[in-house]
Order: C-alpha cells, then structure tokens, then sequence
C-alpha cells in the first residue's frame, strides 16, 4: 500500500472518531483532558479567542487563524502549533453540513514538554532564543499515526488513564522533532528569552485591566525594555500595549455576550477610562460599537450554537 493511501485511510479514520463523539456544532471536552473535538457544519465569521499552548489538527475543512496582521492557513495536509498564550481570529472557511468541519485540540503542559526534551538527545538550546509563537507545518506519518492511536482511546475509556499520557508523550516528540517548532523547546527551557516572554504573557493575561509599564514588565523579565519589546513582538507578532488592547477587547465582549452589563461597565472593567475610546477600539476590532455588535452576534450565533 502506498504512503499517500495509508495517510488517507489514517485520516478517514480520524474523521470517523471525530464525528462520531462530536455529533453536534461546537467545541466538545472529551475522556481525554487535555483534547478537545470541535464541529462546523458552516462557514464562520472571525471567532475571537485566546488559544492557549496546544497541537491543532484539521480532519476535515480548513480554517485560517489571524494572528496581528499575520494568517495562518491549515487543514488535513498540515497542523498548527500554539507554543505560548495567543489572542487570535479563527474563520472556518471549508465546512458544510454534508462534510461538517471536524477538528481536535490537544493542549499542551509546557513540564510534559521539557521532561521529553531532557529524556530526547535534543538537550541543547536552539540557535534561535524564541521565534513567533505560532506555526503551520506540513503533516507526517508520524505525527498523524500517534494522534489517531490517542483519539481512538475514546473507543476504550478503560485505556485512557495508563495509556493516553504516554502518547500525549509521544505526541510532544514528534512535534519537537520538526525544526520549524524549535520556539515551542525555547518556551519550555527555563530562563531562555522565549520563556521570560511566556512569563510576561502569562502577567499580561492575568492583569490585563491594569495599567502596562514596560520597564516593570522589562525587570521582571530581567531584559531592556527595548529587547522586551523585540522578542515580544517576535512572539506575538504585536506589540505589549497591542496584546493587553486584544486581551482586553476580548473580555469586553464576552462580558457583554455572556452577561447584562452595560457597555461602560465592560469598558471599567477592562481596564479603560474612557467609554468612548473603548467603543471606538471596540469598533475597530469587531467592525461594529458594542451594542451593535452584540445584537447581532446574540441574533446569529447564540441559536446555532456557535463555532470554536
């Protein structure tokens, strides 16, 4: 049997489990903790989200995620990597209720990856100190093999406890394997740059609605605030202000969608001063002001379940 055959059978499969414990839209937590099964049956608008460090794989469909100006495109030839904290767009942009888009999530425990670093040959720092904190790479046999034996421990619940964390474990390696995820290495290395950065993320999302001064967030870092600045921006892809203004607008509205405030006390409770500067970046990012804006996602995505 051909490799491109076997990689089709491989995947087929794949779709087969997914559909199978994600039978309706949405994001579904399965047996296994760390993954997560998601589910279109249709094109989406921009889903605004925070992705957290984790392995994404595209069974069926394809999505692009929008990360600052930049897009990532992938589907079941390749899979994308999270190395770090990241305010992002996701589209769904192929899915269909006959071929519903069909996807899994695998987080990742940032001590899982070093334990596979220091157990590997692969114990030396990268040449690179960090590197942009999200990646589409091409799919391999490996990989792909190693994912479906995890998916199908659904099929075997009993399995799950003694089995899954040893391919979680195989899973982590493979990826590390590819050179274009050397900045996920970094982010797990302790006190690499990439790691501080990781530790700056981590202060931006838990304080997102205080004030940001660079030099506190340079000292703990133990960097400048202008090599902060750098490798912050070559993590994220924007600036520190740019991240917290993203954290920030996300929150926003899930505090309008989720519960009954007012779009000044979402504003306040960001972190913004001022009402009117926070409607008009409001508007900016989701293209309509806060009202608006929430109308009509309560009118389109609330009833169809929405997508993730």
């Amino acid at each position: 049997m051909r490799m491109d055959e076997m990689s089709f059978k491989r995947n087929r499969e794949l779709v087969r489990l997914i559909d199978r414990f994600a039978e309706h839209d949405g994001t579904h937590e399965t047996l296994i903790p760390a993954l997560r099964l998601i589910r279109a049956s249709r094109i989406s608008e921009p889903v605004y989200s925070v992705y957290e460090p984790s392995l994404c794989i595209v069974a069926q469909g394809s999505k692009v995620v929008m990360l600052g100006k930049e897009s990532f495109q992938y589907d079941p030839d390749s899979y994308l990597t999270a190395s770090v904290h990241l305010p992002i767009a996701g589209q769904i942009i192929v899915a269909s209720r006959e071929a519903p888009y069909l996807s899994l999530q695998l987080q990742f425990d940032m001590t899982q990856i070093l334990e596979v670093i220091q157990a590997s040959e692969h114990t030396g720092r990268s040449k690179r100190e960090s590197g942009r904190g999200l990646v589409v790479s091409r799919m391999n046999d490996t990989l792909h093999d190693a994912v479906l034996r995890l998916v199908k421990m659904l099929e075997i619940p009993q399995d799950i406890p003694v089995m899954a964390p040893y391919v979680i474990r195989e899973i982590i390696y493979r990826v590390l394997q590819n050179d274009q995820n050397a900045a996920l290495k970094t982010f797990a290395l302790i006190g690499s740059h990439a790691q501080r950065i990781a530790k700056v993320i981590e202060r931006l999302n838990r304080d997102f609605a205080l004030p940001l001064r660079i030099d506190e967030l340079a000292e703990e870092a133990r960097m400048s605030a202008s090599s902060l600045y750098d490798y912050f921006k070559e993590v994220t892809g924007m600036s520190p202000i740019q991240y917290q203004k993203q954290i920030r607008l996300q929150e926003a509205r899930r505090l309008l969608l989720t519960e009954t405030s007012e779009a000044a006390e979402a504003a306040f409770q960001v972190g913004y001063e001022s009402p009117s500067h926070f409607s008009r970046e409001y508007a900016r990012m989701f293209g309509l002001p806060p009202v608006r804006d929430i109308r009509r996602l309560r009118a389109t995505l609330l009833p169809s379940g929405g997508t993730s």
